[in-house]
C-alpha cells in the first residue's frame, strides 16, 4: 500500500522537524568537515535556508539527466515529503555531524546511486546517478540557491565568506563521489560551472510535476500553507530569469523592501513552528553550545 501523498503533505513541518532533530549529533566524536567556526554552519543555520532548499531543486531539476534518475527510480510521488524530509537531514548531517557520522551518511547515498541508472525518456541518453557530472550540477545548485536565498531573505555574507562558503563546501561534492579537480572554489568558479551547464538544461514533464507539487503541496494545514506560499514565491523570486522562463513561470513582482520583509517575516513564523517541534530546539541549543565554545575568549 503506498502512502497518500496528499495526507503526508499534512506532516511537512513536523516530517522534517524530526529527521532535522535527528541528523544534529548529542555528543559528536569532532567537528565534522566543517565546524562550528565554519561560514557553512552560519549558512546551515539561516533563516533562508527553506528558500535556498526549494530553489536548489528548481535549479538541480532542470538537468534532465539528473532528473530522470529522480523521476524512474525514487518514491517522491508515493511520498514527496518523506523524500524531501530524507534529502534535508542528509544536508543536516553532513554539515553538522562528525566526521564518521558524515562519511557513513555519503556511503549509505554512494551506494543508492550505484542502481540509479537507465535512459531518459526525453533525451534518449543514458545516465547514472553516481556520475560526478550530474552530482557537481546537484551541488552547485545547491551551493548557489543558499548565496542567493541569504543575500535576498537571510543575512548576506562578504565578498571573503562568500568565496570561503563555496571553498568549504568542495568536501560536500567529494563525499558523494566528486573528484575534488572539477568543483568550484569560489564565487567565480561557481558562476562559470553554472553557466558551462545550462545548454544541458530544459523543463522536462517530470520537472515540470514535480516542482509543481513542491511549490504547492495539497493538504497542507491553512497556516503553513500560507507560510509556503511566501517560501514558494520567494524561491521563484530568487531564480535566474532563464531558470523561470525554462518552467513557464510568471516573472514575481518586484521584490520591494516590503515585499522582502513580509516573506521574511514568514520563514521567521516558519521557523517558529519548527522550533516548536520536539526535539529540534534541544538541537538548536547544541548547536549554538557548540559555536559558542569555539569563539575566542
Amino acid at each position: 500500500m503506498t502512502a497518500d501523498p496528499y495526507a503526508t503533505a499534512a506532516d511537512l513541518v513536523a516530517r522534517s522537524a524530526a529527521t532535522y532533530a535527528a541528523s544534529v549529533p548529542d555528543d559528536p566524536a569532532d567537528d565534522g568537515f566543517f565546524g562550528p567556526g565554519s561560514v557553512t554552519w552560519r549558512v546551515s543555520a539561516d533563516l533562508a535556508v527553506p528558500v535556498a532548499g526549494l530553489r536548489s531543486l528548481l535549479m538541480q531539476a532542470l538537468h534532465p539527466l539528473a532528473m530522470a534518475g529522480v523521476d524512474q527510480h525514487s518514491g517522491w510521488r508515493q511520498d514527496p515529503v518523506g523524500r524531501l524530509a530524507a534529502t534535508s537531514g542528509y544536508v543536516t548531517t553532513i554539515s553538522f555531524g562528525d566526521r564518521a557520522t558524515a562519511e557513513r551518511a555519503a556511503a549509505r547515498v554512494r551506494r543508492i546511486h550505484d542502481h540509479v541508472r537507465g535512459v531518459d525518456r526525453v533525451t534518449g541518453l543514458p545516465y547514472a546517478a553516481g556520475d560526478p557530472a550530474l552530482l557537481l550540477w546537484v551541488h552547485v545548485a545547491l551551493v548557489e540557491s543558499s548565496l542567493v536565498a541569504g543575500d535576498l531573505f537571510g543575512t548576506p555574507l562578504s565578498a571573503e565568506d562568500r568565496d570561503r562558503y563555496v571553498d568549504e563546501m568542495v568536501v560536500a561534492a567529494e563525499l558523494v563521489g566528486v573528484p575534488r579537480s572539477l568543483v568550484p572554489s569560489s564565487v567565480a568558479e561557481l558562476e562559470r560551472c553554472i553557466s558551462s551547464v545550462r545548454p544541458e538544461l530544459r523543463c522536462t514533464s517530470a520537472a515540470s510535476e514535480s516542482m509543481a507539487y513542491l511549490l504547492a503541496p495539497a493538504g497542507l494545514d491553512e497556516d503553513v500553507a500560507e507560510i509556503w506560499a511566501d517560501v514558494r514565491d520567494g524561491a521563484i523570486a530568487a531564480l535566474p530569469a532563464w531558470a523561470r522562463d525554462m518552467y513557464g513561470y510568471e516573472a514575481p513582482e518586484s521584490l520591494t523592501p516590503s515585499r522582502r520583509t513580509e516573506i521574511r517575516q514568514a520563514l521567521g513564523i516558519l521557523d517558529a513552528t519548527f522550533l516548536a517541534e520536539p526535539g529540534v530546539l534541544e538541537a538548536r541549543q547544541r548547536i549554538t553550545l557548540r559555536i559558542r565554545a569555539a569563539r575566542p575568549s
